[in-house]
């Protein structure tokens, strides 16, 4: 695991490259690699890293070169599967000088080309510069689990696995991009390809960028079909969940190979409590595991960790967190996350990682479960939608509605009534469009009411519904809730649970490795009807029946919480004060983009309980927080 950074010259009449610009771009990531650092410098490209020592502490270091030196390499991630490709690349005659993981991808690259990534089983950002045929790859893995930026600018391509890589050279114009905070208003992340400012990018996940004399061309090299899933009768499924198992089973085992301690996050939900007993199964010590309470008791998960903790068998840690631990994480948490992301459970996140990281190096977690699994309870909303809309006219659109609205406020996050108006609000819209204000913050009249004039033009550009279309038409599924899926995996988790858990647990040097987005399982479950992930209306049944005797019954029937935070409550009382702040009118005048008193009316009418907005403060709030780190404050010093 690691941090990576490079500039290629792509043009003869670009700046030369200084050995400098590049450690100045990698020590902006030693977060993410504190143990060591490296460098490669010609007269073309320099590439560089930060390394976090998991596998072959002693000669793992990168950048990676082949046997001639012919072959540059810098990679962020692991591979789980490089015993396997270093046995079939030793029979072909390479030969190795490290036992790192990483070498495989040099000496793959050498054998195969292109068609290497198609071949790793693994998460990764990788780099691959090879000068005899002028040509630079950059690659990520399936899912997204790791991130690559990149931005093309006056003769040089600019990469680095974090916007701050990019940013801390000074060759870059930070002009916000009005279209990506449009995006971000509405979906609570900016989705890959684009960035929030213009002219950098997000290399899309199963893609690879290839830079040849200066032409780059971004390739897709894999992606989920779920249609391979539809053809399948249920008389050849009876033995599915044992099978599902065994498949988990070896991607838990190949994702605990480590030269240094592997633990796991707990959170005493149905994944992670998965991974642990399976993990457990594994391990050759007694397997720590991490989690965290807090003394609000309705946001309080900790007992079902020790449930889980106990019945697995665990060396359980466990720390308690205070209302005023989580808040003041805030302003830390806007220090390293270069793009605004409205997922508050990033709270918890960094703090359960921050406590994981005085123990081990290594954690696997639960996250990419639901997405996988039919796990989130929009899914089952659809189905209630499919009988709201047949309802009459005047019933659906304007007695319900009212009704709604006499319904008490509360403050809990997801309120009875906050669950009611949130569904009405996207029962209508398209299907595509209707997951997302669902999952979402600002849509619709909502947004139009927000935005200033001068901006509103070039914000509404952000068309969500064509953009989930877009994505929809590469998908062969047939099936809306395999689409559903699909589109939960491209959006929901690539650009906001992927993200959220790669900037909280590198901002304090922990991998973790998520098991559910294994190739193993990936493959697998293409191939599973979605009948076995929601049936009828339950979810991540397989799941569930996979691990219905390692697991107790509290936990196998749990409904999906999440790890979700008092945010209602907070803005109305504790984050009150910083909330008046961040969105005074005079702030939010002063900036341009927002209607001052439409933002003032939403933080009065939530601290007043007329309605609930916490969703639509919080993406405001953490637009702000982010807006004063990374774009008011950002001094220019130009290192070419």
């Amino acid at each position: 695991m690691c941090g990576i950074a490079g500039i290629l010259r792509t043009s003869d009449n670009a700046p030369s490259l200084r050995s400098n610009v590049i450690e100045h771009m990698t020590n902006s990531l030693i977060h993410r690699g504190p143990d060591t650092s490296g460098h490669y410098i010609d007269h073309r490209m320099a590439l560089g890293m930060r390394r976090l020592s998991i596998i072959d502490l002693a000669t793992g270091d990168q950048p990676m070169t082949n046997e001639t030196q012919t072959i540059h390499l810098v990679s962020n991630g692991e591979i789980y599967n490089f015993p396997e490709l270093r046995t079939q690349l030793t029979k072909l005659g390479h030969s190795f000088t490290s036992s790192s993981d990483t070498e495989c991808l040099v000496h793959g690259y050498e054998e195969w080309g292109e068609t290497l990534f198609s071949r790793i089983n693994g998460m990764f950002a990788t780099a691959i510069w090879d000068p005899n045929q002028d040509r630079l790859l950059l690659a990520r893995d399936r899912t997204g689990i790791k991130p690559l930026y990149y931005t093309v600018s006056d003769g040089l391509l600019i990469f680095g696995s974090e916007l701050k890589a990019i940013l801390s050279c000074d060759y870059v114009n930070t002009e916000l991009d009005l279209k990506a905070l449009g995006f971000y208003l509405s979906m609570e992340n900016v989705p890959s390809p684009k960035s929030i400012f213009k002219n950098i990018h997000k290399l899309r996940s199963g893609h690879y960028l290839r830079v040849v004399a200066g032409e780059v061309t971004e390739i897709q090299y894999w992606d989920f079909q779920l249609d391979r899933s539809e053809n399948i009768t249920e008389q050849s499924l009876l033995s599915k969940p044992q099978e599902f198992r065994g498949i988990l089973q070896n991607a838990v085992r190949s994702e605990m190979v480590s030269d240094v301690p592997v633990g796991v996050l707990l959170s005493g939900g149905l994944d992670s409590s998965a991974i642990a007993a399976l993990a457990a199964r594994e391990a050759t010590h007694r397997l720590q595991t991490f989690s965290i309470g807090f003394d609000e008791p309705s946001f309080d998960e900790s007992r079902f960790a020790r449930e889980a903790s106990s019945h697995i068998g665990t060396n359980h840690h466990e720390k308690h967190l205070t209302a005023s631990d989580l808040q003041q994480a805030l302003p830390e948490i806007s220090g390293f996350l270069d793009e605004p992301l409205a997922d508050a459970s990033i709270i918890p996140t960094f703090l359960v990682s921050k406590f994981a990281r005085e123990h081990v190096k290594v954690v696997l977690g639960g996250d990419g479960g639901d997405e996988m699994l039919a796990g989130y309870s929009t899914m089952q909303a659809h189905k209630v939608a499919t009988a709201y809309r047949m309802l009459p006219s005047s019933i659906r659109d304007h007695l319900i509605p009212k009704i709604a609205q006499l319904m008490p406020v509360g403050h809990n996050d997801f309120s009875f009534d906050f669950k009611v108006s949130r569904f009405i609000r996207g029962a209508s819209a398209s299907r595509s469009l209707q997951h997302q204000m669902w999952l979402g913050s600002f849509y619709g009249k909502q947004l139009d009411d927000l935005l200033n004039d001068d901006v509103k033009e070039q914000m509404l550009t952000a068309d969500v519904e064509l953009l989930v279309d877009q994505e929809l038409g590469n998908c062969q599924a047939d099936d809306q809730m395999n689409r559903l899926l699909r589109q939960d995996m491209r959006f929901y988790m690539e650009g906001g649970i992927l993200t959220k858990v790669d900037r909280a647990s590198m901002a304090v040097s922990l991998e973790t490795r998520v098991p559910f987005l294994n190739k193993l399982v990936l493959d697998y479950l293409e191939r599973i009807p979605v009948s076995l992930k929601l049936r009828g209306f339950k979810r991540k049944w397989l799941l569930r029946q996979a691990m219905k005797d390692l697991l107790p019954k509290n936990i196998l029937a749990r409904k999906k919480k999440g790890f979700s935070m008092p945010v209602a409550k907070w803005l109305a009382e504790d984050l009150h004060d910083l909330a008046r702040a961040y969105l005074a009118p005079e702030r939010i005048r002063k900036d341009g983009l927002f209607k001052p008193e439409h933002v003032t009316a939403l933080l009065d009418d939530h601290t007043k309980r007329r309605r609930n907005h916490h969703k639509l403060l919080w993406t405001l709030l953490m637009f702000q927080l982010w807006k004063s780190e990374w774009l008011d404050n950002r001094q220019s010093v130009n290192h070419f």
